[in-house]
């Protein structure tokens, strides 16, 4: 199981826009150098965070991205079904010609609930948390 490093470059945008002051926007430029990451792709990024209603693009002098929540109502599931969708992790492959109808695969269950509790994890780590942990760490 592994996310994209479209996901790992969106999460560290929305973390670094979470610590702008409120309104003030980032342009694509800086989050780009910050990651070390093209502007270009970024940019995509950027665009399926503005679609998921995470962030908005401001434009003129002073344009950038800001976000368009507060940080502590945006969680990582937030920004990962942005980037990767939201689809199954796991999808049973064999052919179970032997289960009724109603019967699932027993392998397909466990991987299932583990996924859901992943997402329930996930869900509960607010952009917001981690953004202050950083602050903290590179404060001094």
């Amino acid at each position: 199981m592994k996310y994209s490093k479209a996901t790992n470059y969106a999460l560290h945008t929305m973390m670094h826009l979470s610590n702008q002051p409120a309104g003030q926007t980032l342009g694509v430029v800086p989050l780009a150098d910050k990651q070390d990451v093209s502007a270009t792709y970024l940019s995509k990024i950027l665009t399926k965070l503005v679609k998921a209603n995470l962030i908005e693009s401001a434009t003129g002098v002073n344009g950038g991205y800001r976000l368009m929540k507060r940080s502590k109502e945006i969680s990582f599931l937030d920004v990962i079904n942005a980037i990767e969708g939201e689809m199954a992790l796991f999808s049973c492959t064999a052919d179970h010609a032997e289960l009724e109808e109603d019967e699932d695969c027993l392998i397909d269950e466990v991987m299932e609930r583990a996924e859901q509790h992943m997402k329930q994890y996930l869900d509960q780590q607010l952009i917001r948390d981690v953004a202050e942990k950083f602050r903290v760490r590179h404060s001094s």
